[in-house]
Formats: C-alpha cells, structure tokens, sequence
C-alpha cells in the first residue's frame, strides 16, 4: 500500500485484508454504570467506521504494542479514546475508500459490533477492512519547479457503468448519475468516496438539524448514522446533509425568540432545496426541536418523494428532590418563585443543573413531543419509534429500522401525498386534544395541511376537541412526561383508546405499512400504568384545547384548556406591546388577580415571527397568579404554558386587529362555553380608537425578518409564507 516516490499508487487496490491485530472494545471507567443501565445505554451496537482506526501519524505496528481501545459510546460521536496504535496507517486512509466489516466480510459501510447492555468486559472483535485504492497519494511540496504528476492508467471494470441500465427506483437520481454526460457529476461524488456501486442505487437523503445550541436535536448525527446503516442494507445510498435550529428553550425572553416559527420555513426551504437540487429518489428528516417537525413535514409535502420523518426523542425528566418529574419549564417557573420570594437562589441554580439531563427534547407534552405524536397518528413517522426517548438503547434501532422503511418506500413509489389525507390529519388533531398537547399544534397542521393542498380550517380544531376527551395525563396539565408515556406503552396506548368510540381514522395509512389501527393495537400495556387511561373515565370529557371568536378575535384565536378549571373570566385589561415589556411588569409584581394581560404586536407579521410568550406565562404561574389571571396574544404560547392562556388572536395588531385597540382598563370578556372572547367597549369608540391607529414602523428593516414579515399569512392560516401573499407578490410581478 505503500507510495512511491513520484507520488502514484503502485497499483489499484480492491481487497479484504485483515486487520494485523483485533480490535478491542474496552468500557472505560465512567461508562460502566450507563452501559448497565437501560434508561441511558448505549444500546445493543456500537458504531465504527474508517475514522476509529486512522492513526495520527504513519507508522507501523509492533507486535507488542496495545490494541485500540474504544469507548463504545463515543464511536460514533468521534469522542475516541487511543491507545496504541491501528492496523491501518495514515497513509492508507489518505485518500482511500475504507469499509469495515465483521468477519463475515459482509459489505456493510460500517461494523456493527454487538455490545450487551450488561457487558462490563473486554470483547475482541475481528475486521476486516475493505480497502479500495484509486488516487494517487502525492507527496507534500518542498520547493522548486513544480512536476506535474505522471499519467497513470488503472484497471478498468468489466463493464463500464455508463452502459449500466438505471434502477428503476432512481426516478430522480438517475438524471443526476447515469450515463456518460453525467461523468462530470460522477468524478465530484467520487471525490469523496462514492463508488460506481453506490451509484447505481436509489440516493437517499438523510436530513439532520444536528445543532450545539440545545440538546434537543444533539444525537441526530449519531442517529443519522443508523439511519444510513438501514438504507445502505436495503439496497440505497444514503447522502447526509443538515438544516438549521433555533431554541425556543434557550432563545425564550429574548429578541432571539423571534426567530424561533422564521425557522420553521426556513427548515422547510432548505430541506427542499436540497432534495431538489441533488435529485434525490426519497428522503428521511431526522426532527426534534420544535420548529423542525413541522418543517420537515412540509418539506415532504412540498417534494411529494418517498420519505418520513423520525423524531429523535424526548430528553429524560431531570431528578428533583428525589422525584424524576424536573423539566425546562420547572426551571421557568422558578424563575417567577425566585422573584416572588418563593424560592432562593441555591433552590433555583439546583434545580438548573438537573433539569436537563441529556440530549433530546423537552420532556412534557410540549410542542416537541405534541408534534411527535400528531406525526405519528398523521402516519409520516413509523408507528411507535418516535415515542422512543433519545438515550434509549432502542433509539438506535429505531433509526436504523427508519432507513429500510424509506427503501421500501422508494421501491413501491409510496409518497407522502398517499399517506397524508384530510383522515390522517384529523387524527393528528385528535391525538393532540387526547394528550393535552401544545396550541402550537394548531399553527403547524394548518401549515401541514395547506403544502399538502388539503383544505383544514381553524374551526375543525374546535370541533375534534370537543368531542375528543383527555386520556393521557400528561405535563403540562398533568403529571406525567414523554418518557413516561413510552414506558406505559406508547402513543398507542392513546390510540387504541381513541378507537373505541371511533374517534379516529383506524384505516388511515401508515409510513411503516400498517394502518393506525393495527399500530394500536400492537402496543402493549405495562401492568399498572398510569399514564394513560380508560375512554370511558376519561380525565376530562373534552380535548385539551378549543377556538374561541368574537369581537377580538373576528378570525379566531386559541384557547387553552388544559390544566386547568377555568371557562370563563372577565377583568380589566392590562396592555403591553412586546413581550419584554409585560415580563417587565410581571417581575415588578404589577400583575393583580383578576387582571387579563395583554400583549400584541407579536404576531407573525408584526413581532415579527410570533415568539412565545413562556417566561412571561411561567413567571405569572411562579408567583402563585396562574390561577387568578387569563393572557392574551397575538404571539404564540409554549408548549409548557398552563393556564388560561389565548393565543393566535387573528388579525393580529400589526394588521389594524382589534387586539390593536385595546386601552388599559377595557373590560375583556373570555366565554369557553359560548366560544366567545369579546372586548366590552361601544363600536362608536372602536371606531374612533381605529381611525387613530396607524401601524408601527417595522421592526426589522432588511433580512431574512423583514422578508418574513412580508410573506407571512394570518395564525389562522398557519402563518405559512406560500400563502396569498407570497401570490399576491407574485402576481405584482
């Protein structure tokens, strides 16, 4: 393997060899414990590739130097412990395509070595390594007139692979890879070592939001991993990219926050862009912060190629004084203890450092989780994987059984327009009431459902709320999180329950194949669960959430009802025109029982990007007033919110709403029972307040925020920007 002087491979290589030495997996010290423990394992495999052997400088090996000791947990996160050496040198990895297999010798991309969850030894594993060596290594430049490098002829196939007939399951790719007039496109996929094999296959690709500004989308590039591993054995070619996050978690209470639902489109944008640009024959988004979901999802719409997305999982509940319940939002409210006098700070800084103990989303029936199980009632995430918390053994599997789901997907033409019908959607609606889950829901299905082309109006909400009850006990409202729900049994728990009064779609199709019917009724029950009930003793009679209109709300807005008693409630309205100043206000305690808090100017157009408003929901509930004030917006509430909180007040301030008029003191009138939210001042003063008012300058003079604001439609149509104003812009030419 070595390189001659001149600088070219003495000849072309494409063999097996064995490494001169077994690799060693060694569990080190603090791995010991985990890989004990089933709630924060490694899972059953440890991953491996090419960058676990490289050595950092060439050398050869002596025959008594140590093996290489992995620490199977960071295999694949490239967090490698080295001791000693590697059979390969660095010069064979310099520009060569390495594949690792097990002794088997069976072409995988990667080694999949079985690590028991018990295993507390050593395990010595034989590979072989696959190299294939086509490029000439060239020595570094040390001065003087530059040669140029010597012609080389290699070996040619059999078969040149321009005569190769397409797969018929590359329906795109084979525009993008096949003939000769495509060798330019081959020569750069080459470069960074796709072979002609590879080629041939149906590309696939593989969507993450890997990110280091939260845990929630943290393990998706270990997960993309599998995902590829799954696709690779099925038969395709995987190709990884990413797209973008942004925290609501981290970002909330700040400007920052703003640009939290701008992301949603640009996550969509983005995924579409690529798969466009590179042809892909189907497509698996990896999802977790709030904001991809629903991006990937219109993404899917938007390509209409084989595809699906899988969630990587709830974060685990932090242990708080011996309770495992401690969330993000914990830490929120004890912000509003802190400044209440409630709570010191020793209380607040301990309850900071173990809320979050690990990658995943955050851990109740917030938006992240909430749009995780819309996705799979809606039937574009395999049936039961998303559920899987994110340090689950079994997440790894779950990514992997992923990339065989979407081959299969590719082989049969299935697409997301087949899965996605106005059924699907409606069950996603019922899973959402039946789990108390987040009023974000409603902005993102309407989005959903409008790349899909499938009518859905705010109004349906309403109507499959209420005659949806809450089975599913779940935080914010109640008392369990995502990762209780799966240890009882799963989402289809809910589902199985909901079919008994035939609250949903049973036939309605699923990514995986089966009906959501047959998903629910293939969960299985952990004895003695509570988490999720009875229908028939449901723990409230109607759905989590409700449409409110009326003469604040001409175009809606929503209610939410979880956790909470509360259906109506008149006071004096209390009028902030930003999030920061409200928060203000709340921290100065110039909040009183009985007040309705107002704030406005923080929709899609005029915030613009419609933040949420949890630090000021949060800080209200920590000072013991949760239950004694309403708030309304016509910005957004976290998925953490309880209370009686209304959002998504359509027209929004910023478009001459009348939420815009509101005067400190008006008497605000919220009505569950007549689905009514009124503002209680004479029309004769309305008008009078309307001919006054002119809209605020924008906050945002250029940028990707100005260019949503001027795209952007109403909450009440999913605050989509390919919508009648991005038409109307088109149609001015």
């Amino acid at each position: 393997m070595a390189a001659t002087g001149n600088g070219r491979a003495d000849a072309p290589v494409d063999r097996w060899e064995r490494l001169e030495q077994a690799l060693e997996l060694v569990p080190l010290e603090h791995q010991k414990a985990a890989l004990g423990d089933a709630g924060r394992g490694r899972g059953s495999f440890a991953l491996l590739d090419q960058r676990d052997l490289a050595e950092e400088t060439a050398g050869d090996h002596g025959p008594d130097e140590p093996p290489l000791a992995l620490d199977p947990n960071g295999a694949v996160d490239d967090h490698i412990e080295r001791v000693g050496g590697a059979a390969l040198l660095d010069q064979d990895l310099a520009r060569p395509r390495v594949d690792l297999a097990s002794e088997r010798g069976d072409g995988l991309k990667a080694a999949l070595i079985e690590v028991g969850e018990e295993w507390d030894g050593t395990q010595q594993v034989d590979l072989l390594a696959h190299v294939v060596r086509e490029h000439s290594v060239r020595p570094a430049y040390t001065g003087g007139e530059p040669q140029a490098p010597e012609d080389r002829m290699l070996d040619r196939p059999a078969q040149l692979p321009y005569d190769r007939p397409s797969d018929p399951a590359k329906r795109h790719s084979a525009a993008l890879t096949d003939g000769a007039d495509r060798a330019p496109a081959r020569a750069m996929l080459k470069a960074i070592g796709f072979t002609d094999e590879d080629l041939a296959k149906p590309i696939v690709g593989v969507a993450t939001a890997w990110i280091e500004t939260m845990p929630c989308n943290f393990n998706q590039r270990r997960l993309a991993d599998f995902v590829k591993v799954g696709i690779r054995a099925a038969g395709g070619t995987p190709m990884e990219f990413n797209t973008i996050a942004v925290s609501d978690g981290v970002s909330m209470g700040t400007e920052g926050m703003k640009a939290s639902l701008v992301s949603r489109e640009v996550v969509a944008d983005s995924i579409e862009l690529v798969a466009r640009g590179h042809l892909f024959d189907g497509i698996v988004c990896l999802v977790g912060c709030d904001k991809g979901i629903p991006g990937a999802a219109m993404a899917l719409a938007r390509l209409d190629i084989p595809g699906l997305a899988l969630y990587n999982g709830t974060i685990y509940p932090g242990v708080y004084k011996g309770k495992r319940e401690a969330t993000i939002v914990t830490v929120f409210e004890a912000v509003g203890a802190y400044r209440a006098g409630k709570m010191s700070l020793e209380e607040l800084y301990e309850i900071e450092n173990v809320a979050c103990p690990g990658p995943g989303a955050c851990g109740g029936q917030y938006t992240a989780n909430t749009m995780s199980t819309a996705l799979e009632f809606m039937g574009i995430s395999p049936g039961g994987l998303n559920a899987i918390p994110a340090e689950d053994p079994d997440k790894d599997e779950a990514a992997r059984r992923s990339g065989e789901i979407v081959m299969d997907l590719v082989r049969r033409d299935v697409r997301p327009s087949a899965i996605v019908t106005r059924d699907s959607l409606e069950n996603a609606i019922a899973s959402v009431a039946a789990t108390g889950g987040s009023t974000n829901a409603v902005l993102h299905l309407l989005a959903i459902a409008h790349e899909f082309g499938i009518e859905l109006s705010i109004d349906d909400f309403g109507a499959i709320a209420d005659r949806t009850p809450i089975v599913a006990d779940m935080v914010p409202g109640g008392r369990f999180t995502a990762a209780d729900i799966y240890e009882a049994g799963g989402i289809g728990l809910v589902a199985r329950e909901l079919l008994k009064k035939d609250l949903i779609h049973g036939d309605a199709a699923t990514v995986d194949g089966r009906t959501l019917a047959e998903v629910a009724n293939a969960a299985v029950e952990t004895p003695g669960q509570q988490v999720v009930v009875s229908i028939e003793k449901p723990l409230k009679p109607v759905g989590g959430l409700t449409i409110l209109r009326g003469s604040l709300a001409p175009d809606g807005c929503v209610a939410k009802l979880a956790g909470h008693e509360r259906r109506q409630h008149r006071g004096p309205a209390r009028v902030f025109d930003s999030e920061a100043a409200c928060f203000e206000a709340v921290r100065a305690q110039a909040i009183k029982p009985g007040d309705v808090v107002v704030i406005r100017y923080e929709g899609p157009v005029g915030g613009p990007g419609m933040q949420e408003m949890l630090s000021v929901t949060a800080a209200l509930v920590g000072e013991g007033l949760g239950e004694q004030v309403a708030l309304i917006t016509d910005g957004r509430f976290s998925g953490g919110t309880h209370g009686l909180m209304i959002g998504h007040v359509a027209p929004e301030a910023a478009l001459g709403g009348p939420i815009g008029l509101i005067e400190e003191g008006d008497e605000i009138v919220i009505d569950v029972d007549r689905k009514a939210l009124d503002l209680e001042v004479p029309d004769e003063e309305l008008d009078r307040r309307r001919a006054r008012w002119n809209p605020p300058a924008q906050r945002y003079p250029g940028g990707v925020m100005a260019k949503y604001s001027a795209l952007v439609s109403s909450a009440s149509l999913g605050a989509v920007t390919t919508g009648s104003r991005m038409n109307a812009a088109i149609a001015r030419g």
